[in-house]
Order: C-alpha cells, then structure tokens, then sequence
C-alpha cells in the first residue's frame, strides 16, 4: 500500500490507514487476509465513522479477522457459534451502531446454525460474513458442515456427507440481503460488502475463502484454483 494512498482523506476525514487493524497472524495467503482487506476498503470508500461499527466473532480462524480490520471499532469475541446473541444483543441494546460479524463455516453451519436462523429472521442491522473454506482449520482440519461431499483429505479421510450451503439456508430464511463471493476477487468482495453496508437489515455474504494449509488441493471447492475457474463476474 502507497503512503499517498494512506494518506488521502475522504469524506469523513479519515485516511484508509485509520480502518486497519493489527498485522495478521493468520497463514500466509489464507483468504480470510484478503476479506478484511477488502472491508478496510469499503469502510473507507463509504466514509464510515470506525466507532459507529461494532464487530462480533465467534470461535476459529475467522474470529481473529476482525482484530486486522477497523481498529478504532468496539469489538466483541464470543463463543463458538454464539455471535449471533451478542450481536442480537447489543443492536437491540444501541440502534445508532450498525454491526459487521465474521464468523466460519464451522462456527455457523455447524454449531451455530439455529443461532444464525434466528438472527436473520429478525433482520438486525448486521453485515453477517462467512469465512467459508470447508474445514476447521484452526484444530488441523477436520470437515466442517460445508466440506464437499466426495473431498478427500490426508489426516481426515473422506466425507461422506453432504454439504449445508449457507446461502440456501439464509434464502430459506427469507434473509433480505444473500450474496455468495470467492476470496480470490478482492475487488468482487469489496463491492459486495459496500452493497450490504448500505443494506437496512440482515445481509448475509457467504464467501469462499480457501484454507492454503490444510483444504487448497485441486479438486476442493473450497480452493484458489476451484474459485477462479467457477467464479462469475458481478
């Protein structure tokens, strides 16, 4: 990132640099990086104030993600799957505030599906992001709810069951903002979230962010090479 470009203001007066956050510890070349990336971007190119966002995470890879973005926003860090009651919780609790959620395949699919369902039947004001790479990597890659039906893994085997597509479920929801994206189109990304930004409700955006550590090979769905010979552009 250019210093100038650090340095340019916009409408609220800030630079991008006020919309980082601290340096990632995550993998290099894992997804999740370039998500919060692109949420620094939005932020900045929306003239949000940090301190009118409030961010939730659950448990897993995806809940160190809001640590490396908007640094000047309050942030809440819950249980594994249980986001969706703290970010129910303080909407209810301040209606200025609008809330952005990163949460993981695991954490939503799995153990905090009914929790997510409940969330966007009440429409709070929340950017609901799903870091989506089919496993669990942050305890070395078992399967989440959302591995592939057939995906063979070294340590796991093969998953013999099939997949819960997140978009579907919102969908099935009646969620009033669903978007599917792929880690690997920052700039994709990036105009999704600044559409669910300016969303009034829930907007729920399951992106799939490949895992370069344990779930990247080839014949994944969840990997770069998959993403980018399947993507559509928006």
């Amino acid at each position: 990132m250019t210093s100038s470009l650090l340095e340019k203001t916009n409408a609220a007066g800030l630079t991008r640099n006020d919309y980082i956050g601290e340096p990632s510890t995550l993998c290099k070349g894992c997804g999740h990086n370039s998500i919060s990336n692109m949420i620094i971007s939005a932020c900045y190119e929306l003239n949000i104030r940090p301190e009118r966002i409030v961010k939730f995470s659950g448990i897993g890879c995806s809940s160190k993600s809001p640590t490396y973005f908007l640094k000047n926003s309050f942030g809440f860090n819950g249980l594994h799957g249980r986001m969706p009651s703290m970010a129910t919780g303080a909407l209810f609790a301040d209606t200025s505030l609008k809330g952005i959620g990163v949460s993981g395949d695991g954490d939503t699919a799995n153990i905090g599906l009914s929790q997510f369902i409940h969330l966007v039947r009440r429409n709070m004001p929340l950017v609901y992001i799903v870091e989506n790479n089919g496993v669990y990597g942050l305890t070395k890659g078992q399967f989440s709810a959302t591995a592939d039906l057939g995906l063979s893994l070294k340590r796991q085997g093969q998953n013999v069951y099939l997949p819960v597509d997140i978009a579907m479920e919102a969908l099935a929801a009646n969620t009033t903002f669903v978007a599917r994206s792929f880690a690997g189109d920052p700039k994709q990304v990036k105009e999704i979230i600044k559409a669910a930004l300016s969303h009034e409700g829930t907007a729920v955006i399951d992106i799939i962010s490949p895992c370069v550590t344990f779930n990247n090979q080839e014949n994944a769905l969840h990997s770069y090479s998959w993403g980018k010979g399947h993507e559509d552009p928006l």
